[in-house]
């Protein structure tokens, strides 16, 4: 897997000071994307051992709540990502995952990456739609994407942050 970036603290992508992990790859492609450069599968830098000690390092400092997945689209390195996420909640508890992806959340349960869910506390999920681009709203570039969360139950719900 590839990445293009991690930053920190980021406000922007989640609730709370965040580390974000800006994961290179994307077959969505969506017209007036601002991450364009994130596409390229083989662009930015390989995560190795010594980047994944990178971001164990800020997760673990006090203020960081939690993990965001972007990029790119997390998904289309399913396998890496997976692995990442079991590693991450096996040794940070306390520490919430976003994912931002063009797949719809039904898409992802009905399909081969559906284990991600077990991991994951929150999902935008959709394709950017130019279209709807709307920079009043919270977490998300336009209207169609959707913020999911997850109940202490495992089940998906609707996030007031749509709101």
């Amino acid at each position: 897997m590839k990445y293009f970036n991690i930053t920190y603290p980021d406000v922007n992508n989640g609730i709370g000071c965040r580390c974000s992990l800006w994961i290179s790859g994307c077959t969505h492609h969506c017209k007036g994307c601002h991450n364009k450069e994130t596409w390229n599968f083989s662009s930015g830098k390989e995560f190795t051992s010594e980047t994944k000690d990178k971001l164990f390092n800020i997760l673990k400092l006090p203020y960081i709540k939690g993990l965001t997945l972007t990029g790119g689209d997390p998904l289309d390195s399913f396998d890496d990502v997976l692995t990442l996420v079991i590693d991450i909640k096996s040794f940070f508890k306390d520490k919430d995952i976003w994912l931002y992806t063009g797949y719809s959340l039904e898409d992802i349960k009905n399909s081969n990456k559906s284990d991600i869910l077990s991991y994951v506390d929150f999902i935008v999920d959709g394709e950017y739609k130019e279209s709807l681009r709307d920079v009043s709203i919270a977490f998300r570039g336009s209207t169609n994407q959707i913020i999911w969360e997850k109940d202490e139950n495992n089940r998906w719900f609707e996030s007031v942050l749509n709101n």
